[in-house]
């Protein structure tokens, strides 16, 4: 029988590959990226970034970090009770930190701060990774969706 954290895993690695399929920007942007972890109320993914990812400076696209802060924001909304939707943004806030450049990977992680009846709130930050472990933070971001569900 698979522990809470593995169905969690199992859980958010399907909606990855459904949602990159589904969604345009998604697919452009993020069909490379690999999830490395979840667990109740948080995900964290990894990324390679490549030329799509860059500005015309050669630095990580502040579009780029916004896409990554509202896909991220989803899916530890996910990772809360295993929802298939996520909701629609209502807000998502990003501050830009310093840069990453084509070559570099960036890890995401997203936190859940509170899963509501209607509303949730969550915190991501991308980090460029160093040495095989997260270090300078690029952006950080906090995202607020609505995610109360119609009935069926």
């Amino acid at each position: 029988m698979q522990s809470e954290n593995d169905q969690i895993m199992a859980h958010i690695q399907g909606l990855v590959a459904g949602r990159v399929l589904l969604s345009p920007i998604y697919a452009f942007l993020l069909s490379d990226v690999r999830v490395i972890s979840a667990t109740k109320g948080s995900m964290k993914a990894r990324l390679q970034l490549m030329q799509k990812h860059m500005n015309s400076g050669g630095g990580i696209h502040g579009s780029t970090s916004a896409t990554i802060v509202d896909w991220a924001g989803g899916m530890a909304i996910a990772t809360w009770d295993l929802r298939e939707k996520t909701g629609v943004s209502l807000d998502i806030h990003i501050t830009y930190v310093s840069s990453a450049k084509e070559g570099d990977e960036v890890e995401i992680e997203a936190t859940v701060d509170k899963v509501g009846g209607s509303v949730a709130f969550t915190k991501v930050v991308i980090s460029k990774v160093v040495d095989g472990v997260a270090g300078p933070v690029v952006a950080s971001g906090s995202h607020t969706k609505y995610v109360k569900q119609r009935p069926a």
